[in-house]
């Protein structure tokens, strides 16, 4: 076997553990409030490291890119990127989330300014710093497969890839989101309260939405899929739902922290 052959056998044994490995998690995924993890903290084997603050999320794919870490006393006070990638199968320890990072790492991860949008320019400077595969390599939600992984990748020029998203991330902010009007082609119909994620391919599954004064004040779910478009000028998310589909949307429970589930529904 020569090198080329050798290299080529080497990527296609990391793919089929990578592979391996989602589907050996494919059924264990849950559903979390994403507004139940807003201050949680962050550590790593040496301790906290800060809290959640926020989270960046595509509007076009709908998952979950960053999470936001306010660091508070312990970095310096800056805020700081953590990848899904480096929450593994999204390890609790009490009130705790654990990242397969060290203090060091994070500390010397190239600086963001979250009062800016996120380049391109700075994500490919993010990814190679920590060695993981770029999530907009490949046709998968997260490059060439559909979840997060702790296994290194070929990077982009090993690869290739189809360039989706490359000139426009398009990430932006759920608490931003947070109190948008959701708007039907008869009205305003309720506000966003809160987004439900998959933990394992971070995607968020449906927005949770507060009928209020509208009708009856029920919290009900929608799916992306049924999001026609974002209006950040306006405050508005424009739905392709009608207020009479609204009025017979099953009211939705927000499981408490902790009592997370696999939600079978179709919210399509």
């Amino acid at each position: 076997m020569n090198e080329g052959e050798i290299h080529k056998a080497g990527q296609s044994i990391a793919a089929l553990g990578w592979i391996s490995e989602l589907i050996s998690t494919k059924d264990t995924s849950m559903l979390r409030s994403i507004k139940q993890l807003y201050g949680k903290a962050i550590g790593t084997a040496e301790g906290e490291i800060g809290h959640v603050k926020d989270f960046y999320f595509n509007d076009q794919h709908w998952v979950v890119r960053y999470v936001i870490v306010d660091t508070g006393s312990c970095l310096s006070g800056r805020s700081v990127l953590i990848s899904p990638h480096a929450f593994g199968d999204f390890h609790q320890d009490g009130d705790c989330l654990l990242v397969n990072l060290t203090r060091e790492q994070i500390e010397n991860s190239p600086a963001i300014d979250s009062h800016k949008p996120v380049s391109r320019q700075y994500e490919e400077e993010y990814y190679r710093y920590y060695g993981w595969p770029f999530y907009w390599e490949g046709c998968g939600m997260w490059g060439m497969v559909g979840a997060p992984s702790t296994y290194l990748m070929p990077s982009e020029e090993e690869i290739g890839g189809n360039d989706h998203d490359r000139d426009d991330p398009r990430l932006r902010s759920t608490q931003a989101l947070n109190g948008y009007h959701i708007q039907t082609s008869e009205g305003a119909i309720g506000r966003v309260t809160d987004f439900m994620m998959d933990d394992k391919s971070w995607a968020i599954r449906h927005l949770v939405v507060e009928t209020g004064h509208w009708f009856s004040g029920k919290e009900i779910a929608i799916s992306p899929k049924q999001i026609d478009r974002i209006s950040y000028e306006e405050s508005k998310v424009f739905v392709k739902v009608s207020k009479e589909a609204i009025l017979e949307t099953p009211e939705y429970q927000v499981p408490s922290l902790g009592a997370a589930y696999h939600d079978t529904r179709n919210f399509d």
